[in-house]
């Protein structure tokens, strides 16, 4: 049997790459959608039902460039990073915030109030690349669930229920870089 030339050989090595490239893209499929049922097929694209929620709710999505993490030397690039809600005014009482994370990583909502005086944006931003959360109100930030966690996965939802009082709120996602690159957005309660 006759040896295949150098460039017969690199050709087979790269139809092999692709096709071994492909047969691994359909099994992670597979499996995926095996493990995350309603799933992409994709593990972290995981896809949750939230519970009927009270009063009011306002649907805030959070979404991120993609690819890397777009870095400039210690911190996020500015505006890499969005973060939207369906409505900017809501009435007092009972709200409800259903948080979808459209991005390609982590991310969290954490409601604060947001002084007369002061812009949506502006907040100081510690050492550790975060804001200061002191009298926050409430947090979405565990995944296919109510409340505080590790962060909403990429495809999947969080939710909190809170009671607001009138005045001006800044929503935004706290995790280290996140608000700087522009995760904020301000809320209204009449």
């Amino acid at each position: 049997m006759k040896t295949p030339s150098r460039r017969g050989q690199v050709i087979i090595g790269i139809a092999s790459v692709i096709l071994l490239t492909t047969l691994s893209l359909v099994a992670v499929a597979i499996v995926g959608s095996v493990v995350t049922p309603g799933g992409t097929g994709f593990p972290s694209r995981t896809r949750c039902l939230a519970p009927t929620l009270s009063g009011p709710v306002v649907n805030v999505s959070l979404t991120n460039m993609g690819g890397p993490m777009m870095r400039r030397p210690n911190r996020m690039m500015d505006g890499a990073m969005r973060m939207m809600a369906d409505r900017s005014t809501v009435a007092h009482g009972t709200v409800s915030f259903l948080v979808t994370n459209a991005g390609t990583i982590s991310h969290e909502l954490v409601i604060l109030p947001l002084p007369d005086n002061q812009i949506p944006g502006t907040r100081p931003i510690g050492g550790d690349a975060k804001i200061d959360e002191s009298g926050s109100l409430g947090e979405a930030s565990n995944t296919c669930a109510e409340g505080a966690g590790q962060g909403i996965l990429p495809g999947a939802s969080g939710w909190v229920t809170v009671t607001l009082p009138p005045g001006r709120y800044e929503l935004v996602c706290n995790l280290p870089g996140h608000y700087a690159a522009g995760m904020y957005t301000q809320l209204t309660v009449s």
